[in-house]
């Protein structure tokens, strides 16, 4: 453990979680004084009034696993003593942070589309707002609202800070950029400047803002150009039933991304079929590629940017082997196939090849127990043990039928330990059968 200090360090931070979450997690030790979001990264820096504070956090979750928002969280002093914008570039806690007329605006659980229109309903309230620009990051959906003023910026922000734009969903994050005037090409969906209504329409591409990604043509807009559909998956609608109405916090649907890089693997123990086991539980694989350069890179290439976002979102922090696995979209579109490269496209063990939109429903992070199906009609409890208990300690274990065919649940101490067996263990053989393993959902047996 790091030397203790004031400043603590938060992992597997999502992107459903908001800076209030996190205060609230800690505030009833002492005084906080500095909050950095580090949304890329999955983490948060966090700085307390004094050490004893700090101290008081750490013992305390020492002994209770934190949870924000149904997601686990890690507590951890830094390595930094005190907590300043050159510590983490490009970034600045509201303390630090000058007040200015342009909001960075990040929008999480966003179960709807989001537009310039909407943006600008939100928005315009406080003040008269002259340019919006929206694009896409991997830290979520974001857009810069620019103002006529800073004093319009500091009430909206004192105001919509932490508030759904829809109920229930589409969370507003806001902080204050560090701009200081929006450049805008098009008044399109994606961005528009109010004070120049002449400019041209751009049907597709990229952000008009200079440094930031796509800004969302994914999106198309209907003849009526008041409402905003998803191009990319003409079954959304499905999708989203499938996941109970609407998809996962944090999860977006509009990433076209479907390459991840895959980084702080275990180079001794990871290969390129565990990868696909462990991935192909929230889409079609198409290729990996271990970097031999690096040895604990990876490239894994999924069947769509949906699929791939997906990943991202539920195994970003996830524990293999030892190791906090951290994931990022690839700059790169695609893996180019070579010698070095598995293919899997045609695997008839990618999950998604039939009835895709009924197996989204069982997308979540790692849990302890694992459910195991395809396997032989007289197999028993002992056999399914000793095939898995390498991986860990089964706490406990249950045989059933569902539709006549056997099926079997294996509880184990940690989400690692059934992370391990999953991406170990899964297309394996029991008695001349292949198992097929995913994570449950269930809490117990």
């Amino acid at each position: 453990m790091a030397e203790p200090s004031k400043v603590i360090h938060i992992r597997n931070v999502g992107h459903e979680i908001s800076e209030n979450d996190l205060l609230q997690l800690v505030q009833p030790f002492g005084v906080v004084t500095k909050l950095v979001m580090l949304r890329a990264k999955n983490q948060a820096l966090l700085q307390m009034h004094d050490l004893n504070s700090a101290v008081n956090v750490l013992q305390y979750y020492t002994s209770v696993q934190p949870s924000v928002r149904g997601r686990n969280v890690y507590i951890q002093f830094s390595s930094h003593q005190e907590l300043t914008t050159t510590d983490t570039p490009g970034w600045k806690s509201d303390q630090d942070s000058q007040p200015n007329r342009i909001l960075l605006v990040t929008i999480h659980h966003m179960l709807y589309p989001i537009t310039v229109e909407v943006l600008h309903q939100v928005f315009s309230p406080y003040g008269y707002v002259e340019k919006i620009v929206t694009f896409q990051k991997s830290a979520g959906f974001q857009a810069l609202i620019q103002y006529q003023s800073r004093q319009s910026a500091l009430q909206a922000k004192s105001s919509l800070q932490g508030r759904n734009i829809y109920d229930g969903c589409c969370q507003l994050d806001i902080q204050f950029s560090n701009l200081n005037e929006l450049q805008v090409n098009y008044n399109n969906e994606r961005s528009r400047d109010f004070t120049n209504p002449s400019l041209p329409t751009e049907q597709r591409g990229r952000s008009s803002q200079p440094g930031y990604g796509d800004a969302g043509s994914l999106y198309a807009l209907q003849a009526s150009g008041a409402r905003v559909a998803f191009a990319q998956m003409s079954n959304a609608a499905a999708i989203a039933a499938a996941f109970g109405g609407g998809l996962p916090p944090g999860v977006t649907g509009t990433n076209d991304r479907c390459t991840i890089l895959v980084t702080n693997l275990n180079p001794e123990k990871v290969d390129e079929d565990k990868l696909f086991n462990l991935f192909s539980l929230y889409g079609n694989i198409i290729r990996i590629k271990l970097l031999r350069n690096k040895p604990d890179h990876a490239l894994v290439q999924m069947e769509d940017g949906f699929q791939a976002e997906l990943a991202v979102h539920f195994l970003k922090g996830a524990l293999l082997f030892g190791n906090r696995l951290e994931l990022n979209f690839s700059k790169y579109p695609s893996i180019t196939p070579a010698a070095d490269t598995h293919e899997y496209a045609g695997s008839n063990l990618n999950r998604f090849n039939n009835n895709a939109v009924k197996n989204y429903k069982y997308c979540c992070s790692p849990t302890k127990m694992i459910h195991v199906s395809a396997l032989a009609q007289d197999i028993t409890e002992e056999e399914i043990v000793a095939h898995l208990e390498e991986h860990g300690t089964i706490v406990n274990t249950k045989l059933f039928e569902v539709n006549g065919k056997k099926q079997a649940l294996a509880l184990f101490e940690s989400e690692e330990q059934a992370t391990e067996a999953l991406a170990c263990k899964h297309a394996s053989t029991i008695d001349r059968s292949t198992i097929r393993i995913s994570f449950s959902q269930l809490q117990s047996i």
